[in-house]
């Protein structure tokens, strides 16, 4: 486990330096290997995380541990229903607020209008954790 710890770290390490380089780097042809480099540490710390994830945690978190062996499909709906929610919303006021803001700095007198909408684009979230919330309330 300490390896794997380990390779992630460092994988992790490589992949912030050459986003440090080409942050530094003017020159575009140079910097174009070291893009190829991040891509190829980004997709190795995720496959290095699956499998991680894959190997290590079952043997951790058992089964057993559970009330219902079963429930552990009602703990996957839960995390799914809270997290698609917040990436939903998190899309929905990222286009709502920049449309919002551009329609302010012509009129300054919707404000409140706009407000409203962004709301509304943040209770989806809401709506994802109360779901979420009624699902590990029948577990």
């Amino acid at each position: 486990m300490y390896i794997i710890l380990f390779i992630a770290m460092a994988i992790s390490v490589l992949t912030v330096a050459t986003g440090l380089v080409i942050y530094l780097m003017g020159d575009r042809i140079k910097a174009k290997r070291f893009k190829k480099l991040s891509r190829f540490s980004a997709l190795a710390y995720a496959i290095l995380m699956a499998v991680f994830l894959f190997f290590m945690v079952p043997s951790t978190a058992s089964a057993a541990a559970l009330p219902n062996p079963a429930s552990g499909l009602g703990f996957i709906a839960a995390a799914l229903a809270t997290g698609l929610a917040t990436i939903g919303a998190g899309y929905a006021v990222g286009a709502v607020g920049s449309s919002a803001l551009g329609a302010v700095s012509e009129d300054p007198n919707i404000l409140g209008k706009t407000l409203i909408f962004v709301g509304l684009a943040e209770g989806i979230a809401i709506y994802g954790l109360i779901v979420s919330i009624m699902i590990l309330g029948r577990l």
